[in-house]
């Protein structure tokens, strides 16, 4: 997996879009895959929750017969929290303020997801395919070496 370009997909997205204050990627099984938060988010714990939810969301999309799960967003007093799907086995949080424009967000996000998916699979064309990662503020966690966290394997991305 191509570290930098994740980072490079989250740190555009974030400029792309103003409002959002937080974004990870996951496993769907909840394993933390990136992480670009605040110190007051603890992404192990928003990746595990935003599983949770994802296993709910697909379940009610199946249910109600609205097809393959895309997305989800809720919404607090504070702000919001969207979370999409990243192909069949990861997923995307973003997290944004209250003066956050939603459909801005989803324009932004849904070719962000195919180039994530395609970073996660190993297919991603590297960096000749867009400027270099500046460095940036990526959140680790504690006691994580590097702007990334979490590892995944070929068996856990298979067929993002």
């Amino acid at each position: 997996m191509n570290h930098e370009a994740l980072a490079r997909e989250m740190r555009e997205l974030r400029e792309q879009v103003p409002g959002i204050t937080d974004t990870a990627v996951a496993a769907a099984d909840g394993m933390l895959i990136a992480a670009d938060t605040a110190a007051t988010i603890e992404p192990e714990s928003l990746a595990a929750i935003a599983a949770a939810g994802l296993g709910i969301a697909r379940r009610a999309t199946a249910v109600t017969g609205r097809g393959a799960f895309r997305q989800t967003v809720t919404y607090g007093s504070q702000g919001l929290a969207a979370f999409y799907a990243v192909g069949d086995t990861a997923l995307m949080i973003v997290l944004g303020d209250e003066g956050i424009d939603l459909e801005r967000l989803h324009e932004r996000t849904r070719p962000a997801l195919g180039r994530i998916g395609s970073i996660l699979t190993g297919t991603d064309p590297g960096p000749a395919a867009g400027p270099p990662a500046a460095p940036g503020p990526l959140a680790a966690g504690p006691g994580v070496p590097g702007a990334l966290v979490g590892a995944v394997t070929d068996t856990v991305t298979e067929g993002v």
